[in-house]
């Protein structure tokens, strides 16, 4: 070896020699920063509440399985992991065991719901005579949508009597909420997803006890019952009435869309509302509104916490000697219940009711109420209790926003108590100390702080926005604080106020008062939505984006020093990257097999199929961000009385049959044939996608690639769930059932 090569080969072994010692020191600052951590968050006490975390995690994980659960042996799991959490409670295996154990937690709770709810529910789509109670009624502009739970039904397709059913009439209504009722009627199934991933409206519906939806036909008889009513449905039957009585109130004194809104925020009735009302507060932001959420609670309880107080406050008394902050959370806990009573109860209103009654049992025993505790411990009831909310876009943006606006009050009291640590005489701070609490006093306490808060709600919230609906409004941080300073100020109060003075017959000026405030609301919806770029469509995502996402949100909110939170960044960059390149399709079709959307050649995507195809037509655009309305995306395609026929953008024929006089020719022809019924063997299209077909896949989704095509589907292999029954085998030649020819599913707007 030379002298020169000699040098080199000594310098580098220098440089690697100096190397390692500087890689151990940055391994070992990491490390020890990471055990600072670990223990900071220990003393204040935060990884306590990712065990709600583990538990949604089980019942996630319920809902990915393919057939139903045991009961028995989930139920051992639970009971197993439990007792070796609990004997290794000394050790660090215990904290392993308590969080698998909280897994097993939320898959035993969702098996058990599933099993406390189960109920028959009609097989396809039949004509039967139905007798029941009504037990909610919603009186709408051309007629009415009513719940009834059902006493008998004769005629349904396998003779199965549903627990209960929702049924549409149009003209006037001549029965009310708690009339017994007898009718004839077309009962389908509820609809599945018309995506693979989508929502699936049958799921929602199986946990509501509707084994069925669809229209009423001909004369509805109001009859004595042949037994009483229980009671639970006569009392709730009473309230509905009282709030239809009260929403037509409403709705008369205002009128149009302020009056329909006025009644939505009031009653929680959302029928009299127009589309364009609906669109326009949803191209805003706002859509909240005109939903009794965790907004109206959280005020509502303010308001009867605050007024209770001050009330009691006025007898010196009983405000030196008594506990009136804690009587006034016990009083404001009974209003927000009688609220939750008097807007109908709906499952996201006793989300809301969960969370706002624990925050108030909190000053029952002199606990913080605003804590992140609190809101675990809310997690913790809806999974045990109703832990098909987790997949609902309602519980997600709530928490997501509650989560935000929690950490930053949370960031606020512990720049108040370093604040107090910091001794007034010492070492002058570092300008990094000095910058950042310069920025915390103007982001947490100065004019900004409503903002940001808002800002933080809204970035927890823009993932599950995109994700359910496929789009995002830039404008949210302008029309969320002055939409809920007018809430608050007009609406929430007005709304109690209104009803209290009702029975009276004096609440005419209250409502001219709430309707002045709605006004404001729409008139600013209307700027935002005309201002550029108010709503940006955003395409559907990879299946895995929405976990990635969701725990960058979790590590932000949940965690307390920085570099914990800091996980945060590989998850959101995980879940960017699979925003970004989601699954798209260049055909869509639905499980019923009668409608179906197509990529042209133009690169638009087409509907086809009979009807207006509103809902399952809206789903397909929004998710490849197309933000025409059904009824525009029926170009390129032809269709008569026997079917639709388009080009693919590929260039292959695609057939979708209506009648079975079009099959053989279809099946000559086109490269995939769609059938709402069975088709017969012999059908040379390479792709068949009929009855049989889709009651093994469920909605289809295919993607070109040359002359292949990759599948995707919304049912799994051998799927059988409770809500999702695996098909009955049927031989190919056989014979087409009744409603074979009839659309299977009804969409949940029916």
């Amino acid at each position: 070896m030379s002298w020169s090569a000699k040098a080199v080969a000594g310098a580098a072994d220098r440089a690697r020699g100096a190397f390692r010692p500087a890689f151990a020191i940055v391994v070992a600052s990491l490390s020890a920063a990471a055990r600072a951590a670990l223990d900071e968050e220990i003393s204040l006490r935060r990884p306590f509440l990712w065990l709600p975390v583990a538990a949604g995690a089980g019942a996630l994980l319920y809902f990915a399985a393919d057939r139903e659960p045991s009961f028995a042996v989930s139920a051992a799991a639970l009971a197993i992991l439990s007792a070796l959490a609990f004997l290794a409670r000394a050790h660090r295996a215990g904290a392993l065991f308590l969080v698998l154990a909280c897994v097993a937690g939320g898959f035993f709770a969702s098996v058990w719901r599933a099993a406390r709810v189960d109920a028959p529910i009609v097989p396809r789509a039949g004509v039967g005579f139905l007798t029941g109670f009504v037990e909610e009624l919603d009186p709408r502009p051309n007629g009415a949508r009513f719940i009834l739970r059902l006493a008998s039904a004769e005629g349904l397709p396998g003779d199965v009597v549903p627990l209960r059913v929702r049924l549409t009439t149009r003209g006037d209504t001549k029965f009310s909420a708690g009339d017994f009722i007898a009718l004839k009627a077309r009962v389908l199934p509820p609809a599945h997803a018309a995506l693979p991933g989508g929502y699936d409206f049958s799921r929602d519906a199986y946990f509501a006890g509707l084994g069925g939806v669809g229209n009423a036909l001909g004369r509805i008889d109001v009859m004595p019952p042949p037994d009483p009513a229980p009671l639970s449905l006569r009392f709730f039957a009473a309230v509905d009435r009282l709030r239809n009585d009260l929403s037509a109130r409403v709705y008369r004194a205002l009128g149009g869309d302020t009056g329909a809104i006025a009644a939505a925020m009031v009653t929680g009735k959302r029928d009299f509302l127009s589309e364009e009302a609906k669109e326009l507060i949803r191209r805003a932001g706002i859509f909240h509104i005109i939903t009794i959420s965790g907004v109206q609670m959280t005020l509502v309880a303010g308001i009867f916490f605050v007024g209770f107080r001050r009330l009691l406050a006025l007898s010196r008394a009983l405000a030196l000697n008594y506990p009136i902050k804690k009587w006034a959370a016990a009083l404001a806990i009974v209003g927000a219940v009688l609220y939750d009573i008097g807007t109908g109860s709906r499952v996201g209103t006793e989300r809301a009711l969960i969370m706002t009654t624990i925050m108030l049992v909190a000053v029952l025993f002199d606990r913080p109420s605003l804590s992140m505790r609190n809101l675990a411990l809310a997690v913790g009831v809806i999974v045990a209790f109703q832990p098909e909310a987790l997949l609902g876009a309602s519980f997600q943006l709530s928490f997501a926003a509650v989560a935000a606006l929690v950490a930053v009050y949370e960031a606020r009291g512990a720049m108040i108590e370093r604040r107090r640590e910091t001794p007034p005489f010492g070492r002058a701070p570092s300008r990094f100390v000095r910058w950042r609490e310069s920025a915390g006093e103007l982001l947490l306490h100065g004019p900004a702080a409503p903002i940001f808060a808002t800002l933080c709600a809204t970035s927890a919230t823009a993932s599950f926005m995109a994700g359910d609906f496929h789009e995002l409004s830039p404008y949210v941080l302008i029309g969320n604080p002055l939409t809920l300073a007018i809430i608050e100020f007009f609406a929430v109060p007005g709304a109690l106020v209104g009803a209290f003075l009702y029975p009276f017959g004096l609440d005419g000026p209250v409502w001219r008062y709430v309707g002045f405030g709605i006004d404001l609301v729409t008139a600013i919806a209307r700027l935002i939505a005309a201002a550029p770029g108010s709503s940006l469509p955003v395409k559907s995502f990879a299946p895995f984006a929405m976990v990635f996402l969701s725990l960058a949100v979790l590590s932000l909110v949940l965690w307390r020093t920085w570099l914990f939170r800091a996980m945060a960044i590989p998850f959101a960059a995980l879940g960017l990257f699979g925003a970004a390149n989601g699954e798209g399709f260049d055909l869509a079709v639905a499980p019923s097999g009668d409608a179906a959307a197509l990529r042209l050649p133009s690169g638009e995507l087409a509907l086809l199929g009979r009807g207006k195809l509103s809902f399952v037509g809206e789903q397909w655009l929004r998710a490849d961000a197309d933000v025409r309305a059904p009824a525009d995306a029926r170009g390129g395609v032809s269709c008569d009385e026997f079917g639709c026929v388009a080009r693919a953008i590929d260039g292959r024929a695609v057939a979708l049959v209506t009648d079975r006089k079009a099959l053989i020719e279809d099946c000559g022809k086109a490269a995939i044939v769609i059938a709402p019924f069975y088709a017969p063997e012999g059908c040379g299209a390479p792709i068949l996608l009929d009855r049989r077909k889709l009651a093994e896949t469920g909605a289809v989704t295919l993607r070109f690639s040359g002359e292949a095509a990759q599948w995707r589907t919304a049912r799994s292999p051998g799927e059988d769930r409770p809500w999702s029954r695996a098909p009955r085998r049927r031989p190919a030649s056989a014979p087409p059932a009744p409603g074979d020819l009839a659309s299977d599913d009804a969409a949940p707007m029916d």
